[in-house]
């Protein structure tokens, strides 16, 4: 039987990170409880999407630079492969895949996130609840 959700949420009780990409929105969850969210983001485009699925923190870097793109990309956790990540960012525009927040928002996620912790994207209608 799978997990349950998190009321309000398309994410199950066993993340700690969980994005929507429909609804343009995020969170942060301590033992299936919302710890902080739901915040704004923005998301990839048709071009570069934003990958859904299940994924775990690889690695963190509060000062990185896109060595792609060589755009700033401040307080990074990354999660998914091609370097998708958690990251600072304009919320006006779309990314190259990452998902982008406000300051404040990103270095919550990135104080908060461990190598190791489970980041579930989805792409699906959100939970009723």
């Amino acid at each position: 039987m799978p997990a349950p959700l998190v009321p309000g949420t398309p994410c199950t009780v066993t993340a700690r990170a969980c994005a929507d990409l429909i609804g343009l929105q995020a969170w942060l969850f301590q033992d299936g409880r919302i710890l902080r969210g739901p915040v704004p983001i923005s998301i990839g485009d048709e071009l570069d999407p934003t990958p859904p699925g299940r994924y775990a923190v690889e690695w963190k870097a509060k000062d990185w630079v896109s060595r792609e793109y060589g755009t700033p990309m401040p307080y990074s956790v990354f999660f998914a492969p091609g370097g998708i990540a958690f990251h600072e960012g304009s919320l006006q525009t779309s990314s190259y895949g990452c998902i982008r927040m406000q300051r404040d928002n990103a270095a919550a996620f990135f104080d908060y996130l461990q190598v190791g912790d489970e980041v579930q994207v989805h792409s699906d209608a959100p939970a009723v609840g």
